[in-house]
Formats: C-alpha cells, structure tokens, sequence
C-alpha cells in the first residue's frame, strides 16, 4: 500500500482513469496534442464545447477535428509555441464544422516527459461568446443613451427625469430656462443638471405631482398652472413604474397666439413630447434593439411638429 501510493505521487502512470476523471471533472475544456497535432487526451467540457463524442476527437489531427480556418489559426500558433517553449495566451474565433464559430481565450504550455524533453502541447478554452455579446449590447446601449440624451436637448418643451430618489436623471435646457436664471446658470454648471435636488429646482406643485406619480406608479398626470408669469401645462408620466418618471412642461404664454391656439399647439405638441420622452427612456434601458427604429420615429414627429 506505501509503494501504490508513493507510485502515485512519483507520477506513475499505474491508473489513468483517475487522470481521466480528475481533468472530466474541470469545467473548462481541456485538451493534449503531440508533437505532430494529434489529439491525445481531451476532456468532457471538451467534447461538450466541440460538439463530438471523444472518440472522434482522441487520435485524430487538428486538420481532422477542426475546420480549416480553426486548424490553421491552431497549427501556426502550435508550432510557435513549440519555437519558445513556454506559455502562450491568445483570443481567437473558433469554426466549428457545422459552420458555428464561437469566440474563445486559449491557454497553451508546452508538456515534458520525466526526462524533460517536450512531448507535446497541453491547453485550456474559455469560451468568452457570450461575454462579447453582452459587451457589444453594452456598447450599442451607450450609444443609444448618448443619442437620447442628444435628442431630449433639441426638444423645445421643457424635460426633466426624476428617480425614486427625487433626483434628476436629465433634463434640458428648455426646463432650466423655464424654472429661471438660478436654474439656468446651475444647468450651465452641471450638465443635464444630472445629481441635482428636483425639490429645489421646480415650484412645489410640480413637485408633488411628480412625487405622487413616483409613488402611484400611474401613467400620467396633468394640469395648467402660472409660475413667473407663465401659463405652464404639466404632463407627469411614469417611464419606469416607482423609479423613474418624466415630466414635460411647456409654456402657452406665446403672445403671438391666441387662447384657443395656444392650447391646441400645447396639446397636440405636449402629446407628441410625452410620446418622445417615453422613448427616449426607452432607449436609455437595458435593451436598445429597436434603437433606429424609435430614432427615426422621434425624428419623424419633430421634423414638422413646429410647422403644422
């Protein structure tokens, strides 16, 4: 019993099962070629990972298991490999045969015999495909959010976002001008006026209907009120129920207009701005799929808002 055990840990070959079943046992696919790419051990992730069974895997070259775009990426980087004698890290595309190609982080070091001279190659796959999607919704997601915030500062209405914590999530230039100099110097300190108290920048009824419509998570609020001599219409919607919600405000005090014209313009305008804020919110969530389908609606209702 000493000398079996003493065996194994001397690094005997006596039972190389339990090898098999210690490199099965790792997640990561795992895999051995010698000297001339042939398949010599691979385990279960492995096979899993390639889609085919070990037997034909084990025994087979690379230009035999892989497509010719993957075998020859393999074989260039195995026989550089094999020139340093060390370790090697790349990011690659594997092509599988049936055409799916999936994006990997390969781990590579040369492997010795008990007298030290390099029998082959010994390697780990990452699988990062899914990472590399995420990383690319995360990137068109930005730059969605970016456009949105482009498009919420060309409106004409007044804009501003409040969270659950009755923060401003952005706003535009139109909404501090509205609310006064104070406001509209701050804006020109803080961009979108981004972090800012909403209790100390709008008047008190403004706050609550906007506080009330966090709480109640309701679609939408309105009414007409006068601040600094200014016929205000409010519009509060919820963009996301009890966490995020808009506010649209905009001015009927045009001398220029008649009452009757003034609330038709306001009405019809006030719709459409809702309209574009709920989609502004839209594209500022977590999935911006229909990101130029909504860009190209938005743009569509203000390229003749104005001139009807």
């Amino acid at each position: 019993m000493i000398y079996d055990k003493k065996s194994n840990t001397d690094g005997h070959n006596e039972y190389p099962e339990i090898h098999q079943k210690i490199i099965d046992a790792l997640p990561i696919p795992i895999f051995y070629r010698d000297l001339n790419g042939i398949y010599q051990m691979c385990n279960k992730a492995h096979e899993k990972f390639m889609g085919r069974p070990k037997q034909e895997i084990v025994g087979k070259s690379i230009h035999e298991v892989h497509s010719k775009e993957t075998s020859d990426i393999y074989a260039n980087q195995d026989k550089e490999l094999l020139k340093t004698l060390g370790e090697q890290k790349y990011e690659t595309q594997i092509k599988h045969n049936n055409g799916i190609t999936y994006n990997a982080v390969l781990n590579k070091a040369v492997i010795r015999d008990n007298d030290n001279n390099v029998i082959g190659i010994v390697g780990s796959i990452n699988d990062i495909t899914e990472l590399k999607k995420t990383e690319k919704r995360l990137k068109k997601a930005q730059e969605s959010m970016e456009v949105s915030s482009r498009m919420l500062h060309k409106i004409s209405a007044g804009i501003v976002m409040m969270d659950s914590d009755f923060k401003v999530v952005d706003s535009n230039k139109s909404f501090a001008k509205l609310m006064g100099e104070e406001t509209e110097e701050l804006y020109e300190t803080i961009p979108g006026l981004k972090g800012a108290d909403v209790k100390v920048l709008v008047p008190e009824i403004i706050f609550k209907m906007m506080a009330s419509i966090l709480s109640s998570g309701e679609n939408i609020l309105e009414r007409d009120m006068k601040f600094q001599n200014k016929l205000l219409h409010i519009s509060v919607i919820t963009l996301y129920k009890n966490k995020v919600i808009g506010t649209v405000i905009r001015d009927m005090s045009a001398p220029m207009l008649v009452q009757d014209e003034i609330i038709s313009r306001a009405q019809r305008i006030n719709k459409q701005s809702i309209e574009t804020v709920q989609k502004i919110a839209y594209l500022m969530g977590e999935n911006a799929a229909e990101t130029e389908e909504l860009l190209n609606s938005i743009i569509e209702i203000y390229r003749y808002g104005d001139d009807e």
